[in-house]
């Protein structure tokens, strides 16, 4: 038990470092600040540092990430401001070395604050309720539900005996973090949070041009951006990507670690707890990056069998519908994938073989520990790869940008997630010189565990990654397909780009023999039925069938295109794969078509660049090898889907939305059918659909007309007998008889006007946002009216 004086003295002194941290704006008070901490946490023991953690720390994560410029103690929890005036990000946009070095050793792996996070923990002095509203969207509507937050440890057991009942309010409950999972939960929320709010900040800066009612939203604290860092700057430049680095290099092994006990550290001393104990940090830390990042707001957030063995229907499709993953995290994902992969290098490669004296570093370094916290899933050890990890919530993550981005949206998102799916599709050219920069900012040294065996390694594909292409084949085949049809619906927004696009990924595939045999052959296979083949090669690959189809059945749970987002393909195209399939949803005919549009809107742009042709033809030439044959077929029509002909300029002319053209929107065809745009209310737009498809269809507007409906007149024989039209009831009868009759007839004869000259109804146009406030002004104004009158 601590002196009085100890922890008066203590407490005060944290208080005073909370207080500094506020004050701390200018790079000088930063630096000064972080001297302060350091000192602070090494002249005190855990137990006395219990006060700093209490009280000091969570300012410091507020002026770390910008949550919060509240100058009050305690400081409430981080709330949702944009994260755009925080240490980190003052670090990043500055160009001053020293106070990112600051900043970085302050929060460094190996720095004191995080050996003394680790000594509060090793103790459980310190616990947090973390805030359920930042948690990723799935968990938060989880746990508002009694009837879900019961079983989601054991569907996402990292959260295992951290979910507690609130003991003030006994039917809520919260999650309960010791000092580092408080600090590693905030981290990941960070790009998030930041992600979201530029991307809010650029939607209200696009549309306050066309709808002045909106700049409201600019005047709310926290929604400007106005010290938001330039977003062309490159994000590995930043001091969070670095921090990123640092952590997955020092808890995430990317070594077998069965295989690499006799590699042991003096501060871990690698007893069998202490290896347990490193896998179990590095699973947590993979987990929370994986669901703040990749899952985050996905509707099915942990694969399919695992919902059914516990009887769990998640209720998230209609909450979450088609949202797209926040934008803006492409780069942080991209070097958490690279790194996971590297897992996958260092097992086909032979890196195994480093000898024991190579600096440790790329095994497990630091000297965390992490007690606490539960196993996750079954060791890293029986499986030596981290690949298994993010395979679905990789796939579903870049599926989602693909299928849910608006028509709208910047490419630049788009881009990054591109990116990373290829580079995830590249294990063989993944090297440990791709971290030289990052670790000579780490480390101030470029040197890596490397031997001078692997330094002449070819780069390219070779039948070792054949495991690792087959376990992972839909990237390779389905997510092709979809990326096809994601590159006819954007295509009018920037040609040259998109063509590259789909240039990358039809080189990629075609970068080796052996890998274009190897896609062949699995699909070849998955189409037949099993049996005896006269390849032995084919017979081996009978066996992955069940599971790449188990796959795609997982891996798309409810992610399929359909007509209301301007797609090529059908709704349930994805029950097979169709990237070799001859028909007119196979991949050679879906590529064929975007070569042709391709190549007249680069033509028929006001400078036909001679680089945008050479992309054309390269494209041609990759799809020639590809499927085989001629690049371009002829593309067969069936005469009952035969339409008017058009010429060149009138098929490609860009069309207008508003005040938009075909740059920012493309669609299928069907013009009442076009991807749901900015300027629209979603969900009455699709009812719209179906009220306009439906009375299209029972008024027969869909079909050519009939030249015989109509062609005859029927008379109505009059009785002889006097009518009586001094009757009252008679005279009306008869005048509503005229109306109802004059009304068909106006109705018949507009309905057959449209028939002929292919009118369709349309109320799509009442989903306007613009339609719709004008209409909810009118109804509250008259409301008011009303209620102004019965007042007086």
């Amino acid at each position: 038990m601590l002196p009085h004086s100890y922890a008066v003295d203590s407490l005060s002194r944290s208080q005073d470092l909370a207080s500094a941290i506020l004050a701390s704006t200018t790079p000088s008070q930063i630096s000064a600040t972080c001297a302060s901490i350091d000192f602070f946490l090494q002249s005190h023991s855990p137990d006395q540092s219990r006060h700093f953690f209490s009280i000091t720390f969570p300012v410091l994560i507020c002026k770390l990430f910008g949550f919060d410029d509240a100058s009050s103690l305690p400081p409430p929890p981080p709330s949702q401001k944009p994260p755009s005036n925080g240490w980190v990000e003052l670090a990043s946009q500055s160009s001053l070395p020293d106070l990112s070095s600051k900043i970085f050793s302050l929060l460094s792996p190996n720095g004191t604050l995080m050996n003394s996070i680790s000594a509060v923990d090793r103790h459980s002095l310190v616990k947090y309720v973390f805030p359920v509203e930042r948690l990723p969207e799935w968990a938060r509507f989880m746990l508002s539900n009694e009837k879900y937050f019961r079983v989601i440890s054991d569907l996402c057991p990292f959260f295992k005996g951290k979910v507690k009942e609130d003991a003030v309010q006994g039917s809520l409950c919260q999650i309960q973090l010791n000092v580092f999972e408080y600090y590693l939960f905030w981290f990941a929320y960070y790009p998030v949070c930041k992600g979201n709010m530029e991307n809010l900040d650029s939607n209200s800066v696009k549309r306050s041009s066309k709808f002045r009612l909106e700049n409201w939203t600019r005047s709310i604290r926290g929604f400007s951006g106005s010290s938001k860092r330039e977003m062309e700057q490159k994000f590995e430049g930043n001091l969070y990507i670095q921090l990123l680095y640092a952590y997955l290099r020092a808890f995430v092994p990317i070594f077998d670690l069965g295989a690499h006990q006799p590699y042991r550290s003096s501060i871990l001393n690698y007893s069998l707890k202490c290896d347990g104990s490193v896998i179990v940090r590095a699973e947590f830390l993979v987990n929370v990056f994986v669901h703040y990042w990749l899952v985050d707001n996905d509707f099915s957030p942990v694969p399919v069998n695992v919902c059914k063995s516990f009887g769990v229907s998640f209720p998230f499709r209609s909450m979450l519908g088609e949202i797209p993953p926040t934008s803006g995290l492409g780069e942080v994902v991209k070097l958490f994938v690279k790194y996971l992969n590297l897992s996958s290098v260092m097992s086909t490669d032979g890196f195994d073989n480093i000898e024991c004296n190579e600096s440790p570093r790329w095994r497990v370094s630091g000297g965390f520990d992490s007690g606490d916290l539960v196993s996750l899933s079954p060791s890293v050890c029986s499986v030596g790869s981290w690949n298994s990890w993010i395979q679905r919530p990789l796939y579903r993550f870049i599926l989602r940008t693909f299928l849910f981005s608006p028509v709208g949206t910047s490419m630049k998102n788009t881009s990054q997630v591109f990116s990373v799916w290829v580079s995830y599709m590249e294990p063989w050219t993944i090297s440990l010189d791709d971290f030289a920069e990052l670790d000579v900012v780490i480390n101030g040294s470029s040197k890596d565990v490397r031997n001078q065996e692997t330094e002449s390694q070819n780069s390219g594909y070779s039948p070792v990654w054949q495991a690792f292409v087959l376990s992972n084949f839909l990237y390779y085949s389905s997510l092709v397909m979809h990326f096809i049809g994601f590159a006819h619906k954007f295509l009018h927004t920037d040609p040259e780009v998109i063509a590259q696009m789909v240039l990358k990924v039809i080189s990629l595939l075609t970068s080796s023999k052996e890998l274009v045999d190897l896609i062949k052959n699995v699909d070849v296979v998955f189409h037949s039925k099993q049996a005896v083949s006269s390849k032995s090669a084919l017979n081996s690959l009978y066996r992955i069938v069940p599971s790449i189809r188990e796959q795609l059945k997982d891996w798309e749970d409810g992610l399929c295109e359909s007509d209301a987002d301007g797609s090529f393909l059908h709704e349930n195209w994805n029950k097979d794969l169709k990237l070799f399939s001859d028909g007119e949803d196979g991949g050679q005919r879906l590529l064929q078509l975007f070569i042709l549009r391709a190549e007249a809107e680069l033509q028929g742009g006001d400078i036909a660049h001679a680089h945008s042709l050479q992309i054309i033809d390269s494209l041609k030439e990759k799809v020639s090898y590809l499927f085989g044959g001629s690049t371009v077929k002829p593309i067969p029509i069936s005469p009952e889907l035969r339409q008017p002909q058009h010429t060149r300029n009138e098929l490609f002319k860009p069309r207008r939305v508003g005040n938009q053209t075909s740059a920012n929107v493309t669609y299928k065809g069907d013009w009442m059918k076009r991807p749901i745009s900015d300027d629209e209310v979603a969900w009455l737009a699709k009812l719209l659909i179906w009220l306009s498809s439906w009375l299209n269809e029972s008024l027969g507007l869909n079909g050519p007309e009939d030249n015989d409906v109509g062609s005859k007149w029927f008379y109505v024989n009059i009785p002889g007998d006097a009518v009586n039209l001094n009757a009252s009831g008679e005279i009306v009868k008869t005048l509503v008889c005229l109306i109802g009759s004059w009304l068909l007839m106006m109705g018949t004869t507009t309905t057959r006007l449209m028939r002929k000259h292919g009118f369709r109804i349309n109320l799509r146009v009442l989903a306007s946002k613009k339609v719709v406030m004008v209409l909810l002004i009118f109804v509250v104004f008259s409301v008011l009216k009303k209620a102004c009158g019965l007042f007086h």
